[in-house]
């Protein structure tokens, strides 16, 4: 008899700390991943670099989907505390993104026959994003059972953990500082991109990295099969 294959699952992938770990979670805990990024005309597109090389280095398929839509402007904030990051809704919070990808990436399971969707969104240390709470899974959960009866699994295997708990996984799975992108304003004075090491996104990588080795060992939510 032949072994049971590994369910599929689609992995929203940007190629920075969070989502890439939940691919590799993913293949670690029984799945077949597929990664799909979202091109929608963001400034950083070195993320979908990055992506590309990590799936690449992994042996995992990647799927690109092309998407646009009217988004305000955005100002970066530089040289923020992880306290004042806390404090509001992030200055980059862009409306409607995570709920546009999420749906997205639920209806690509559906041509992938995929039967979950992961996703690594988290907000236990950092607040700053409204559709990175548990609060908004729950929502779109609802949704999307009215929407689509018997349709994929939505994991969020990262929401309750904080980022050195995420950096010190990572790293037992073989990520280090340098293999993802989180930088939301590029330094392109060399030519090649650097990240700005200003921005939220830089120091709260950096702030997730230097706090890991202290973190207590970390437990994602993982489903069973």
């Amino acid at each position: 008899m032949s072994a049971k294959a590994a369910p599929r699952v689609i992995v929203l992938h940007s190629g920075g700390l969070d989502s890439t770990l939940c691919l590799l979670l993913a293949r670690k805990h029984g799945r077949t991943p597929i990664s799909v990024g979202l091109n929608y005309g963001q400034r950083q597109l070195v993320e979908l670099g990055y992506a590309a090389n990590q799936c690449a280095r992994f042996g995992i398929e990647r799927r690109v989907l092309e998407v646009s839509w009217n988004r305000p402007a955005i100002e970066i904030p530089k040289d923020r505390s992880v306290a004042e990051m806390k404090a509001g809704i992030a200055p980059t919070f862009v409306p409607g993104r995570n709920a546009v990808f999420l749906a997205l990436a639920c209806a690509e399971a559906a041509g992938a026959d995929a039967t979950e969707v992961w996703l690594g969104v988290n907000a236990v240390d950092y607040s700053g994003y409204p559709d990175c709470r548990e609060s908004f899974l729950t929502a779109f959960r609802k949704m999307w059972a009215e929407a689509v009866p018997n349709g994929p699994k939505i994991v969020a295997p990262l929401v309750t953990l904080t980022k050195p708990e995420i950096a010190k996984l990572a790293g037992e799975l073989g990520l280090q500082r340098g293999d993802t992108w989180s930088c939301y304003a590029p330094d392109m004075s060399s030519g090649v991109a650097a990240p700005c090491g200003h921005c939220d996104a830089c120091l709260l990588h950096e702030h997730a990295w230097a706090e890991a080795d202290k973190a207590a060992p970390p437990a994602p939510a993982i489903p069973p099969l």
